[in-house]
């Protein structure tokens, strides 16, 4: 069977059989998505884009109304972005630190995150990126941080900087100006790692700077290593900077990424990643204010109560107690980096109430969804309406090939909305056609 699929991978995927959707991507977005009956497949449909990078001039399609340019190229794998206060941008060049278990499925995925620019040693460090000019193009390249692990998420409390690496969360003391650090990081708190299916780990500043909010996926799709394998994983913890401690904040979220804090109700928003192979039409990512104590379904259950059948044993007692998420961003588009549009005034004034959306693109349905940045409208502190697409054209029209992939996002001092794109190793700055470029 693993030669099998890695056949399908390597030479196409349209060899074996023709699993694709029945729904366009648009039905499995807003508050009452459409979730038609599982398809589950004897092999899970595999469709990947080979990435081809930017040449020259080439470069994301903007919305109308706004401009897109390169803040940086040539990074390795810019993952993640964090704004120090000076303006200086933090990228987190990073890979998976390979350390899944070894199966067949895992071998297949291998190959899967290879073909699509994910696989290879990771670059384990943190870039330091400054505009001393005003051009929207930075000049200045250090290398801030470096001899980490798979870092990911990183937070300023105060003078000390933390980093949340795929099994640990570490600290550095920071200075405002600093370009480069030294030292050695202290270890703060262990984090669940064991295989580490899903390994980034991103972590954000409660507003008082007495906690931090901690990510941590899931290792696997739906507990296929067993519940044990789980311990600790698909949830939201809060880590007590006082007193060093992890404490679960929401649980039942297979791989939550994105975290911001809606500017009107303070909210907390996450995006979350939900299962695979049920389907193309299954099921949609999302994102939702999180509510503390919350429990969101997985693996047991999806998008509220809808049981998951290939998860054993059942567990309806969990299930009734599942939530319904706020709103779908569509199966499989990989929704990953969120940032809210009230400080993007580089943009103009409709792209202020709302959240940008980074979707990194799929693997597990045909045709493909995701490859694009998205801004969900918000209404008095709730998502209004359709999406709105920011920023398209990394993926081919013939869907073989991508330019890049969107990961992480932030605003910059000037109000600029920052894209990562990890594939392309560009950071892209978006702002509108008639604004100041600072």
């Amino acid at each position: 069977m693993v030669v099998v699929v890695l056949a399908v991978v390597m030479t196409g995927d349209r060899l074996l059989y023709a699993e694709e959707a029945t729904l366009h991507v648009d039905e499995g977005v807003g508050p009452h998505p459409i979730l038609p009956a599982p398809n589950q497949t004897v092999l899970p449909t595999i469709s990947i884009a080979t990435p081809i990078g930017w040449k020259n001039t080439e470069r994301p399609v903007a919305a109308n109304g706004l401009n897109v340019q390169a803040f940086a190229r040539g990074l390795d794998h810019p993952r993640w972005l964090y704004r120090l206060p000076n303006g200086d941008i933090l990228v987190a060049e990073s890979t998976s630190p390979d350390t899944d278990v070894k199966s067949i499925k895992s071998r297949i995925a291998g190959v899967v995150m290879g073909k699509v620019g994910a696989g290879g040693p990771s670059p384990d460090r943190i870039i330091l990126l400054r505009d001393t000019k005003g051009t929207g193009t930075a000049d200045v390249r250090e290398v801030f941080l470096e001899h980490l692990h798979s870092p990911f998420g990183m937070a300023l409390v105060g003078d000390t900087l933390y980093i949340a690496n795929a099994d640990a969360i570490v600290s550095v003391p920071y200075h405002e100006g600093d370009t480069r650090i030294t030292g050695t990081p202290r270890k703060v708190v262990d984090l669940p790692s064991g295989y580490n299916h899903h390994w980034t780990k991103n972590i954000l500043a409660s507003p008082d700077g007495h906690s931090l909010f901690v990510t941590i996926g899931s290792n696997s799709n739906v507990a296929d290593n067993g519940l044990a394998a789980e311990e600790g994983r698909a949830r939201i913890d809060r880590l007590d900077l006082a007193t060093g401690q992890l404490s679960p904040y929401a649980t039942g979220l297979r791989n939550p990424n994105g975290l911001a804090w809606e500017p009107q109700t303070g909210a907390l928003w996450v995006a979350v990643n939900e299962r695979d192979e049920i389907g193309s039409d299954l099921v949609p990512d999302y994102i939702t204010a999180v509510k503390e104590g919350a429990f969101y379904g997985w693996p047991w259950s999806y998008y509220g109560q809808h049981v998951d059948t290939r998860v054993k044993p059942e567990n309806p007692d969990a299930v009734a107690k599942a939530l319904v998420p706020d709103y779908a961003l569509g199966p499989h588009t990989a929704s990953l980096g969120i940032a809210f549009g009230m400080e993007a005034t580089a943009l103009p004034s409709e792209w202020r109430e709302g959240l940008f959306v980074a979707q990194h693109g799929s693997w597990n349905r045909r045709p493909k969804s995701g490859y694009r940045v998205v801004f969900v409208p918000f209404v008095n502190g709730r998502p209004e309406g359709l999406p709105k697409e920011v920023l398209t054209g990394f993926l081919t029209p013939d869907e073989t090939h991508t330019h890049g992939r969107p990961v992480g996002l932030t605003v910059d001092r000037s109000g600029a909305l920052l894209v990562a794109d990890d594939t392309g190793g560009v950071i892209w700055r978006v702002t509108g056609t008639t604004s100041p470029t600072l």
